[in-house]
């Protein structure tokens, strides 16, 4: 196991962030057993390679698995495994509306006149072809819909 950023079993990364939370990568072998760590309330497992099981369902390679802070899943490998543990606090309400996210629905009606404008740069790999804002089905006015929140 090793702890890529923040804190989880006891232990502390030297990467400094912004808010509490845990990263790790975790090898584990067929038969061994992991409960996550209970420290932080919002948790993920994502399995880069093999067969996990978690209350008698069994996931595999490229799922990510989530879990409430109620929650306190073990975590036993079907066969050789390498995982990606992850987690942290929430952030606050987050809003999304097609491809930006924001805490902020000001900063979305931005990042739409941005885009629309041409004031956003393509990457440099992936910029021979424009997509346009997409229209809402559900529009009632003149006006972009609203933004809606994650969580």
């Amino acid at each position: 196991m090793r702890l890529i950023a923040g804190k989880a079993y006891g232990l502390q990364s030297k990467v400094s962030t912004h808010s509490p939370l845990f990263y790790l990568h975790v090898r584990l072998d067929a038969g061994a057993k992991l409960d996550l760590p209970r420290e932080h309330s919002e948790r993920g497992v994502y399995i880069a390679k093999g067969t996990l099981e978690v209350s008698g369902r069994v996931y595999t390679m490229g799922q990510l698995l989530v879990f409430s802070k109620t929650e306190h899943p073990t975590l036993i490998a079907k066969s050789d495994c390498t995982i990606m543990l992850l987690g942290g606090e929430p952030l606050g309400e987050r809003f999304i509306w097609w491809n930006f996210v924001s805490s902020r629905r000001e900063r979305i009606e931005q990042a739409k006149a941005d885009w629309q404008s041409g004031r956003i740069i393509l990457p440099p790999n992936d910029n021979k072809e424009f997509i346009p804002l997409p229209e809402s089905k559900f529009r009632t006015t003149s006006r972009p819909p609203e933004p809606e929140a994650l969580s």
